[in-house]
């Protein structure tokens, strides 16, 4: 009796919180990379928890899920935050995935965009609607090989080793860089949005392992180890191409004042070597993203930065040197990235 009266209580909070959700004409996203499912460091599950906990976002979307020991670490996660009274929804990690997509809204569908044999990246795509909204998410987690970035910063993009010069020419840059399968999976993307209805808003995001061509510009390539270099990088640009928005470079349109580095970044809870990769370079850059494309009168509203303030520089820790606007963790941080939040609105 004392079950089916609690079974009772559950379903009536769930209806109400569905009417509620379902007047709602906002939504937040939250995106991030959980640093090998938080075990990096000590508590690193319990802090990804706090952390969905406290920015309260309406979908979340995770890099780094890798069900350890074979434990389901969606059904997990959704388990410990029912626990803490917050209803999500999630299905289980698809083989060979490790990005993870929870909505506080029944997801309509879900499923790789790759067969198992055919993968060459992480990318999972969800179908939910809000307030009568359709919303498709492509959750993603780019291929880190050939990172191209640490070429002109004086590092080997595949072995991480030192070089003894460093590579500034921008062709050979470019050319290191398209040996990665980063552009392949974004063009993959691109043509299956091409069979999807127009009537709907399309997001991307999750961890590309590549910068913004926004962000290597003229303007910066003094700046953070770009050594001169203004660099056409692949994904960013098909992006833009395919008429997708840069959320963070919609609301923060200079690259100076705010670069909006999500890697890497200062955790106190961490070895400084783990977090370091190129430890005599800055190598700091916005690799992770919220891309979006609205035919459906869906806007964005404002998008703030995840994590610590603190970055690493050189292999060491950087105090805050931009005017980014940064949403602090509750707590411990579970992670060497920073997250990003985005508010998207509609009438």
């Amino acid at each position: 009796m004392r079950d089916l009266i609690k079974l009772f209580f559950t379903i009536i909070l769930t209806m109400v919180s569905m009417i509620a959700l379902g007047n709602q004409k906002q939504l937040r996203v939250f995106q991030l990379n959980i640093w090998q499912e938080g075990t990096m460091i000590e508590k690193g599950y319990e802090a990804i928890v706090e952390e969905i906990l406290d920015k309260d976002a309406d979908v979340v979307m995770l890099s780094e899920v890798r069900n350890y020991k074979g434990v389901d670490f969606v059904q997990r996660l959704i388990s410990s935050l029912k626990d803490r009274g917050v209803n999500y929804y999630g299905e289980s990690s698809h083989p060979k995935l490790d990005v993870a997509f929870l909505s506080k809204y029944p997801i309509e569908d879900q499923q790789p965009l790759y067969h198992k044999d055919k993968q060459i990246a992480s990318v999972l795509k969800s179908r939910i609607k809000v307030n009568n909204k359709q919303f498709l998410f492509y959750s993603v987690h780019l291929d880190y090989t050939n990172y191209a970035c640490y070429l002109p910063r004086g590092y080997d993009g595949v072995t991480w080793k030192k070089l003894n010069q460093k590579i500034t020419d921008v062709a050979a840059i470019v050319t290191a860089n398209k040996k990665s399968k980063r552009d392949e999976a974004i063009v993959d993307i691109i043509n299956d949005i091409k069979k999807e209805s127009k009537n709907q808003t399309i997001m991307i995001a999750g961890d590309f392992n590549e910068p913004s061509h926004l962000d290597w510009i003229d303007e910066t390539k003094n700046l953070y180890d770009h050594s001169g270099t203004v660099i056409p990088w692949d994904c960013s640009i098909l992006l833009a191409e395919a008429k997708f928005t840069d959320s963070f470079r919609k609301i923060y349109p200079n690259p100076v004042t705010h670069p909006g580095f999500t890697f890497a970044s200062f955790n106190k809870d961490a070895e400084l070597s783990k977090l370091a990769w190129a430890p005599e370079a800055d190598d700091r850059d916005r690799i992770d993203y919220i891309y979006y494309k609205s035919n459906n009168k869906v806007n964005l509203k404002n998008i703030q930065i995840v994590g610590p303030v603190e970055t690493i520089c050189y292999g060491i820790k950087q105090e805050k040197d931009s005017n980014d606007n940064f949403l602090l963790p509750k707590d411990r941080w579970p992670t060497d990235h920073k997250g990003l939040l985005a508010t998207f609105v509609w009438k």
